[in-house]
């Protein structure tokens, strides 16, 4: 996919905020398209943060969580209710380019929005809970090429969004047939499917790295494969990859922002030069390293070219296994 081509992006680039034309003033709202807990929710909250550290907002920044249609509410309510709003950021990822990829966002397309930029990638993972049967993916996948129903899986997006597209890709590569039948819960966000599967509800979890650490640090959940190239660093280590597993499956997920299409081309540039320091800065190095982020960020300009062209793989992948007809 275009983002294993675009993981060596990065800018730094710094501004002075009393330099620009046009700045936020008062409160910015964030909008997290999920119930709290989950990436999209992490994303608002740990941008915001940094955002207010760095002074770059002279207020706070509030998450305001909109969950639904898995993505789709906000998406909505951005295009036809904020549609000029200069003080809102929307938090985006891979999951929103493949709800628009397989046309689950009725009547509207990527080009309805801004896209602000990327703030790193959060590589996927499958994850069952510490007293689980299946100790590797490869036990895992054997279960699901006997029997495609006798094992279920929970995630964060929608059917068919990408947490779900990942639980397909990987058992695709790992040989299982029958690929619709697999058993995919939906939540609205990754905090809740996470407690089911620690619960003992779910079999297995699909989601992003980011999500999981905090069952991760208390030892309830056990994460058998990330979907990555290499092995991630630092805490991570440990953790096999599918593909030292012999299953050739990557599932790499920007996080980033979109704004309102009709805002000002001065709050335009404001964003995305934010973002831009947001990204170079100390604090948020900190932020992508506690939690497993690794560096993703299209230069200014590009990011948009690179949305638009993940939309049309994610579209080619998802009728290759099934998804779109």
């Amino acid at each position: 996919m275009l983002i294993k081509r675009c993981l060596s992006f990065v800018a730094v680039a710094t501004f002075s905020v009393s330099a620009m034309a046009w700045q936020p003033s008062g409160k910015v709202e964030c909008v997290a398209p999920s119930d709290p807990g989950g990436g999209w929710d992490f994303t608002c909250r740990s941008a915001g943060n940094v955002l207010q550290e760095l002074e770059l907002v002279p207020g706070t920044v509030q998450t305001i969580n909109m969950a639904g249609a898995g993505g789709g509410v906000a998406f909505a309510h951005t295009v036809s209710k904020r549609r000029d709003d200069n003080k809102l950021l929307v938090a985006a990822s891979t999951a929103t380019t493949t709800r628009l990829a397989q046309r689950q966002f009725p009547g509207m397309t990527a080009d309805m929005v801004e896209w602000v930029g990327a703030l790193g990638a959060d590589y996927g993972i499958i994850a069952v809970s510490k007293d689980s049967r299946y100790q590797n993916l490869n036990d895992l996948m054997d279960a699901v090429k006997a029997d495609p129903r006798s094992v279920k899986f929970a995630g964060g997006s929608a059917r068919g969004g990408w947490d779900h597209l990942k639980v397909l890709i990987t058992a695709n590569a790992a040989g299982a047939d029958e690929l619709p039948s697999v058993p995919y819960l939906s939540y609205n966000n990754g905090g809740e499917a996470l407690t089911q599967v620690v619960g003992g509800q779910v079999d297995a979890f699909t989601g992003d790295i980011s999500e999981a650490t905090g069952f991760m640090d208390s030892g309830d959940l056990r994460v058998i494969a990330v979907l990555a190239d290499e092995r991630l660093p630092g805490k991570f280590a440990h953790i096999p990859t599918a593909i030292e597993q012999g299953i050739e499956a990557v599932g790499p997920n920007w996080r980033g922002f979109y704004m309102p299409k009709g805002a000002s081309e001065e709050a335009k540039q404001y964003w995305t030069r934010a973002i831009d320091t947001l990204y170079a800065s100390e604090q948020w190095k900190q932020v992508m390293t506690r939690n497993g982020l690794i560096p993703f960020h299209p230069p200014a300009g590009k990011f948009d070219a690179f949305v638009r062209q993940q939309v049309e793989e994610i579209e080619t992948i998802s009728r290759e296994i099934g998804l779109l007809k």
